[in-house]
């Protein structure tokens, strides 16, 4: 099974100005290489029959994509309008600054068939395609964020990938992102 690493992911995993909130200690070739060799600890289920989770322990000094938000740091919040490419619409994101979260224990590598790449627009040579990761302390998946869900169900044209909107799903979505965010340097 060849796994690639996708432009897409390679911007956001590995933005030309290294940031604190991306993968430490790594350059692409060496995470497309690694992924690819090396077996995971577990296979999960993604949110669709084209999407598939690779658990592997941390061999970096990555740290956590999320933090608990608490009475504490809830003052570190920020907000804006963003769009992830050039070609999409913004939406509401949040974050937090001035927190520096642990190391996280497990990258949690997010894959797409060739197939659903194809229909998005994004075709690659391999079966499969890394279009994210997840940076956790435990072996499983964080929730996609609502309004992640809500561009999947938009479609393709919009930057989805055309999976309808799972209601019981985006309920537990907003019930962890209600407590959770991300962080920023």
């Amino acid at each position: 099974m060849a796994i690639v690493l996708t432009p897409f992911a390679r911007t956001r995993l590995f933005p030309r100005e290294p940031r604190g909130n991306t993968i430490r200690d790594c350059t692409p070739e060496a995470f497309e290489r690694r992924i690819g060799e090396q077996a995971p600890l577990a296979v999960l289920e993604g949110y669709a029959p084209f999407c598939r989770l690779h658990v592997h322990r941390n061999w970096t000094s990555t740290r956590c994509l999320t933090v608990p938000i608490t009475g504490d740091n809830r003052h570190l919040l920020r907000s804006a309008y963003e769009a992830r490419t050039k070609g999409e619409l913004p939406v509401l994101v949040r974050w937090f600054e001035g927190v520096e979260p642990p190391v996280a224990a497990y990258l949690v590598v997010i894959l797409y068939s060739a197939a659903q790449l194809e229909k998005e627009g994004a075709p690659i040579d391999g079966d499969w395609g890394i279009v994210g990761c997840l940076y956790t302390m435990t072996p499983e998946e964080i929730p996609m964020a609502p309004v992640t869900m809500m561009r999947n169900a938009l479609g393709v044209a919009e930057g989805g990938s055309g999976v309808a909107l799972d209601r019981t799903a985006y309920r537990r979505s907003v019930g962890f992102w209600e407590r959770n965010a991300n962080w920023r340097p």
